[in-house]
């Protein structure tokens, strides 16, 4: 799977910019602020139906314009692919495959699989539980639609029922009977939930650990633990049990919405005992356990995006990791980078075709 052309008429700082890519390495360099991460976005932007780096869509649009669109053409097992994601200021965000618009965002996920590593990832690391939980989320749904619809059942149900807490105290009343209806609910979709990160992570952890060891040619020991209170009790019981904290705080204060991962290097948390190049190797290490995973479940090769892959790393570990996607099991790989030279002498030790786009 490739994309082979992209159109951005009034996202972020384009207002109209047309690309036509190679199928295999395509390198974006030039100075900071002239939107090389912005072009990384769009296509992301396609894969997923939003951006990466800003969550409100309206803020993609140009400073001054009234709409953006992103417009895409795949090849994926000799079928073209069309997509077209637009919004204009005060209506909803469309996006349409082939012309037909989508009745719902969460049937496009998983159609065009990507993995992005950038910068920003460092808030899987330094960031709360959310960061990782959506992680985790991220990874599943590419290849899993039962565990995606899932999931946006219990965050309503989880929605209803803090409402339903916070009307309680406002109105100084309390009915066990409505509540227990969202605890069923909450306990059926959370256990499916649980059930599916846990198994998730007994065929991601081995993978991951492999993926750091090419990194770093086995310098330390990592490990990732699953932490959440299914392991010890049924989500139903947990919810009994907190019915007082829950109603005191006017949120639910227990559930699968709780889980974590624990990240430790040598065995000590790597947020505060691993260096900056051994948590970027860690965080490099995990997205590219989650290209593997994917590609395996969804039988497809998603595209990999590298956001200036330099940063806190030196050039050595770079060429390292630039030469473990030199092989047939890496498709498309979209690169930023500042500095041309530096880029161009990197892409050429790949042994595949590449293009240059200087921004």
């Amino acid at each position: 799977m490739h994309l082979h052309k992209l159109s951005l008429i009034n996202y972020k700082n384009f207002d109209s910019k047309n690309f036509e890519f190679d199928s295999k390495t395509n390198c974006f360099v030039g100075h900071n602020g002239v939107g090389k991460t912005n072009v990384l976005d769009a296509i992301y932007h396609l894969s997923f139906g939003k951006s990466y780096f800003n969550p409100v869509t309206s803020q993609n649009i140009k400073h001054g314009e009234d709409f953006f669109v992103v417009d895409g053409f795949f090849l994926k097992n000799d079928k073209e692919e069309h997509i077209v994601s637009s919004l204009k200021r005060g209506a909803k965000k469309v996006i349409k495959r082939n012309g037909k618009v989508y009745d719902r965002f969460s049937d496009h996920i998983g159609l065009l699989p990507l993995v992005i590593i950038s910068p920003y990832d460092r808030d899987l690391i330094a960031e709360g539980s959310d960061t990782r939980r959506k992680f985790i989320d991220g990874v599943i749904s590419q290849s899993d639609k039962e565990y995606l619809l899932t999931l946006i059942k219990y965050n309503k149900v989880l929605s209803q029922r803090n409402s339903l807490l916070k009307y309680f105290a406002a109105n100084h009343t309390f009915d066990t009977t409505n509540l227990a209806v969202y605890n069923e609910q909450l306990n059926k979709y959370g256990s499916i939930i649980f059930a599916k990160r846990e198994q998730f992570l007994k065929t991601f952890i081995p993978i991951f650990q492999e993926q750091y060891s090419a990194i770093t040619n086995d310098i330390e020991e990592v490990s990732i633990s699953f932490e959440s209170k299914l392991k010890d009790n049924t989500l139903l019981q947990l919810l009994e049990n907190a019915v007082d904290k829950d109603r005191a705080l006017q949120y639910t204060s227990v559930g699968t919405h709780k889980d974590d991962l624990s990240f430790k290097i040598n065995g000590y948390p790597v947020k505060k005992f691993g260096s900056q190049g051994q948590q970027k190797s860690f965080l490099i290490a995990l997205k590219f356990a989650q290209f593997h995973f994917i590609k395996k479940q969804s039988k497809t090769t998603p595209i990999l995006v590298l956001d200036d892959i330099f940063d806190k790393l030196d050039e050595n570990r770079v060429s390292h990791i630039i030469s473990l996607v030199d092989n047939e099991s890496f498709g498309q790989i979209f690169i930023s980078d500042t500095h041309a030279e530096r880029t161009e002498n990197l892409v050429k030790n790949i042994h595949q075709s590449y293009k240059i786009f200087k921004l």
